[in-house]
């Protein structure tokens, strides 16, 4: 401690008495939650946590000195999401993060007074989460990922790139993304401005999903769009195995799905919406109420072409696609 002379008058002489300053009062620890889908081992769920705790930096807040989270991460099981949700209210942190929309009904469910922000959720008002984007009330707020206008932007890009593909097949899971059967009733085995079709694909095994992907590449102008679903994050590597086998034309929400061997990928930048979802996390833990906070819709989107699968299915890139792209996996 500092040692300071306090100078004083005293009847005349002047004294000099000694004062211990006053240490400054410790910075309060706080303390959230941070509920994930996938498995602790996905780069993207890693990458999206490195964007998260980036955004938070930049607020000034450090996890071990003034911040302590709690991760957990379900791994694609919604037995184990639903316990880790139920542990994490047990925990009750000052605040928890829903990563996708199966963590955000699992929270939802199990507390009404802990604040949640979520992040990368698809028709929260739909579902019954929020009252609406403008005014969530309740104690949950957040960012949105997928809205049912990308499936029109998907079917152009498909059809841009590959001209004689005439139908889609939309691949999700129902247990995960139950959601997409409501998107894609209007959809379904209609024809599309653009000359395409589009039908749901709900697969639930593994099992399922090989014969799903086989029965689509028997008949000629078949493609694949692979939506917004914790499901097929985990299922990345035998998607790509298997659209590769069937020479597939395959499109999904997530960049990483490009990078890896799918044709084009068109989406919302996802860690940047984690990084986004920083700024409510500080405004709540400051004191403001997520009823009053406006869920808020995607800003930035990315599009990403793989020329090395084009050319092994045979495709030209128009020009025009190539320079709207954001990347070109070559």
């Amino acid at each position: 401690m500092q040692r300071r002379e306090f100078v004083a008058l005293v009847g005349g002489a002047v004294a000099a008495w000694p004062l211990i300053a006053r240490a400054e009062a410790p910075e309060k620890m706080r303390r959230i939650g941070v509920l994930m889908t996938v498995g602790e081992d996905d780069a993207e769920g890693q990458a999206r946590i490195a964007a998260l705790r980036e955004g938070l930096n930049q607020l000034g807040w450090v996890e071990g000195k003034n911040l302590a989270v709690e991760y957990r991460w379900a791994g694609g099981d919604m037995a184990r999401l639903r316990d880790q949700a139920t542990e994490l209210v047990r925990l009750a942190p000052d605040l928890i993060v829903a990563n996708s929309t199966p963590s955000l009904a699992t929270l939802h469910a199990a507390t009404t007074s802990i604040p949640v922000v979520f992040v990368l959720v698809v028709d929260p008002v739909g579902l019954g989460y929020i009252a609406s984007l403008s005014r969530p009330g309740g104690n949950i707020t957040g960012f949105t990922y997928m809205e049912v206008s990308l499936i029109g932007k998907w079917l152009d890009l498909l059809k841009g790139i590959a001209p004689s593909v005439n139908r889609a097949a939309f691949l999700f899971n129902p247990n995960t993304a139950p959601y997409y059967t409501t998107f894609l009733h209007s959809f379904e085995a209609e024809a599309h401005p653009g000359g395409m079709a589009i039908a749901a694909a709900p697969v639930s095994t593994a099992d399922q999903l090989e014969a799903t992907i086989a029965a689509l590449a028997r008949e000629p102008g078949g493609s694949l769009i692979v939506g917004a679903d914790a499901s097929n994050i985990i299922h990345r590597e035998a998607i790509l195995r298997l659209v590769a086998q069937y020479k597939l034309p395959t499109l999904s929400v997530y960049r990483q799905f490009a990078e890896d061997g799918a044709l084009l990928s068109y989406g919302p930048d996802s860690e940047e919406i984690f990084r986004r979802s920083a700024s409510y996390i500080d405004r709540i833990l400051k004191g403001e109420a997520p009823a009053n906070l406006p869920a808020q819709a995607p800003t930035k989107f990315e599009f990403v072409i793989n020329l090395k699968t084009a050319k092994a299915l045979g495709l030209s890139v128009p020009a025009n696609l190539l320079a709207l792209s954001d990347a070109v996996i070559e």
